[in-house]
Formats: C-alpha cells, structure tokens, sequence
C-alpha cells in the first residue's frame, strides 16, 4: 500500500510513523485519520507452539484434553460415580422392593442367553401355560413364547422393568400376546400353570417350594436357573457354573417329599 510502513513494535511507534500507537482497530491509525498498515495475511502470522494451551478462561486444569486429574477432579469422578450408581437403584430396583420383606427381595439380574437357551431346552416339547416369576426385562418370556409356550406371561413388582418387557414384546411384533403384570408372587393363584420358571434368590426358595407344592398341578414342571431348591431332587438338569439349570416335575416332587415324611415318622 502507497504511503505505509511495517507495523512498529508494541508499545507505539515512532513520531514519522504512520502508525504512531496502538490502534484497537485493524487497519486504522490511533488517529482514526489516515489509513494503517493493513494486517498480516493468516499464512504470515507467527505460528504458536503446539504444544502451548492455555485453555479457555475460567476453565479447570484438570477440565482441559490430556491433563491429568489433580485432587479435585477425583473427587468429581467419584461423586458422579455414585450419583449414577445411586440413580440405577432407584429406577430399577427399589420400586419392586418398597412392600417386599428384606429376606424376600430379590435384586434384578438379567438371564444370559445361555441361561435363557438352557431353560428353554429343559421346556422344550410341553404345553400349557407358562409363567416367569420375577419376569424382569421379559426376555424368558418372550422366547418361551417364540417356542410355542403359550399363553406365556411374567409377574414382575418394578414398574420399570414392566415397561421394559412390554417394550420388547411390541419391538418383536407379539404386543398384546404376552401378558406382563404387575403382581405379588406371593399372592397369586398358580393352579393353572403348567410350566413355571424361577430365577430368583437362595432365600427365597424354601417358602416358595411350599407355595408351589400347594398349588402347581402334578403335570407341572418348574425350571429354576442359577439357584437349586435345596430340598428338592431334580428330575434332569442342563448347563455349568452360572449357566446351570434344574427342572423339577411336581409330581415327582410330590412324591419324594411324602416319602421323606414317612421315613421320618417310622
């Protein structure tokens, strides 16, 4: 440009330059009177160190990409951990544990798809109705009703997990022909269950064999996964370590536990 000279140094220039001091307007004179010099093109601009990072202003250290967590960035990371761990509680579990005895609650677990092949298989070739109790996410029940188990329904007390089952049910196409409900398994009438599964915990197993024995018909079969009854002798069994699987035929059941009665009186 005719007229103009390099930039001065910060701080101002000399008295013939065009450009006597600092100007907070690209290209114009502190004067505001004349043109400045114009400035650098992008490709002349000094290059800054990359490995130099200032960071945003008012930005944490420890927030910044490649920095390490100091003290306080812990303490974040571990607060944030519990906060999510805390949340998951609330949402899926505790709603189903809110009028359950302690000893009775039984925290949700989902079933493998080794669990799920296994039990299915000791089921294979029965009829009748078919019931999960602690249904969970609904998975047993929806394959067992891919199988030809059906009608095939779960009892489940988390209102959130309900919503999760009949969400898989409708996302596989079978809304509407399986049936989740919220119920007490203690409390409803299992006389008409043909095939019953149960995956739930140790302690909650003696007091719902005597449920079972009181009610299932002969014919029945019950399918427990991770957990045996331990009073019970299973009529055939499938799968190892926590993939393992006991089928149980009521009537045989029946009669090992009249036999047990008679023994102990004589």
């Amino acid at each position: 440009m005719p007229g103009c000279v390099p930039p001065q140094p910060r701080g101002g220039g000399s008295a013939d330059s065009p450009c006597p001091g600092p100007s907070r307007v690209p290209g114009v004179s502190a004067e505001g009177t004349r043109p400045c010099c114009p400035p650098l093109p992008a490709a002349m601009e000094p290059a800054m160190d990359p490995g130099w990072d200032p960071g945003e202003p008012g930005e944490p250290s420890w927030a910044r990409p490649g920095a390490a967590l100091g003290g306080r960035g812990l303490l974040a990371l571990a607060a944030a951990s519990g906060a999510a761990v805390w949340a998951t509680w609330a949402v899926l579990l505790m709603p189903g544990f809110r009028r359950v005895p302690l000893r009775l609650q039984v925290p949700y677990q989902p079933s493998s798809p080794r669990q799920v092949a296994n039990t299915l298989a000791l089921l294979r070739g029965r009829a009748g109705k078919t019931v999960d109790l602690g249904s969970g996410d609904g998975r047993l029940v929806l394959e067992a009703y891919k199988q030809g188990l059906r009608p095939a329904l779960g009892y489940e007390l988390n209102p959130w997990l309900l919503c999760l089952a009949n969400y898989r049910a409708w996302r596989a196409g079978y809304h509407g022909k399986i049936s989740f409900l919220k119920r007490d398994l203690w409390k409803v009438n299992l006389s008409d269950c043909h095939n019953v599964i149960v995956f739930l915990a140790p302690s909650v197993k003696p007091p719902l064999a005597t449920k079972l024995l009181a009610e299932l018909p002969d014919d029945a079969r019950v399918v427990a996964g991770r957990y045996p009854f331990p009073s019970w002798s299973p009529s055939c069994t499938l799968g190892q370590g926590l993939d393992q699987v006991w089928a149980y035929d009521i009537k045989e059941v029946r009669r090992e536990v009249q036999d047990r009665a008679q023994q102990s009186q004589g």
